[in-house]
């Protein structure tokens, strides 16, 4: 995660350094491409949280092969760990468990949601920028050579509405989508190496304690 963070920062360095985005709000009539990459970098903040907070987790997963994990009532896999421990029957077992899931990967919906906003959004500057280029059409007069410049012109500035938005909304959504994908793979690891602890250690001691009695 922290590499692609890094990747991420070092584009967005980039993108200010060759002067992308200032082509984006200055071409983009509609500031549709400003919100766009606003709603971007504050997803992006959004993912670095919902990422440190699955990293604490996962330091908890780490756990799970040494002598016991402490007990923090922040932390959703150490909660579950306690909980299992207590001599859970199998049917309550799987429920925490798939319980647990739901919830590591509940944390990643908004972040899903959102991509699918900027895809919309971006296709939104699309219509936008069409209009912008057909309204002048329904002003033409005459064929004046000037007349047409300026519509021309326009008809451009239109243009480029559609394809900046376009290309601000594939873009973040792309790469928002990827950095969400990058959390749910190391949720459902968790998640794996969370359940194979359960089966091979606390259901193994379970059943010693059933046969010992």
């Amino acid at each position: 995660m922290l590499v692609l963070l890094g990747v991420i920062s070092f584009g967005v360095f980039l993108a200010f350094q060759y002067g992308f985005v200032d082509l984006f709000v200055s071409a983009d009539r509609s500031y549709l491409s400003s919100v766009i990459l606003t709603i971007y970098l504050a997803l992006t903040l959004h993912w670095v949280w919902v990422g440190w907070l699955l990293s604490r987790e996962l330091n908890y997963g780490a756990m799970l092969d040494g002598d016991s994990v402490p007990l923090d009532n922040a932390s959703l896999t150490s909660g579950l760990i306690d909980r299992l421990e207590s001599g859970l029957g199998g049917a309550r077992r799987e429920r925490l468990l798939s319980l647990y899931y739901d919830q590591l990967m509940n944390r990643h919906a908004f972040g899903h949601f959102s991509t699918d906003v900027l895809l919309r959004l971006g296709l939104l500057g699309t219509i936008i920028g069409f209009i912008f280029m057909l309204l002048p059409v329904a002003d033409i007069k005459d064929f004046d050579g000037a007349v047409m410049q300026r519509l021309l012109a326009s008809m451009s500035g239109g243009m480029a509405v559609a394809l900046y938005t376009t290309l601000a909304g594939l873009v973040s959504s792309t790469l928002l989508r990827f950095q969400y994908h990058v959390l749910d793979s190391a949720a459902v690891d968790l998640a794996n190496r969370v359940s194979t602890h359960v089966e091979t250690h606390l259901e193994g001691h379970a059943g010693l304690g059933v046969d010992e009695t």
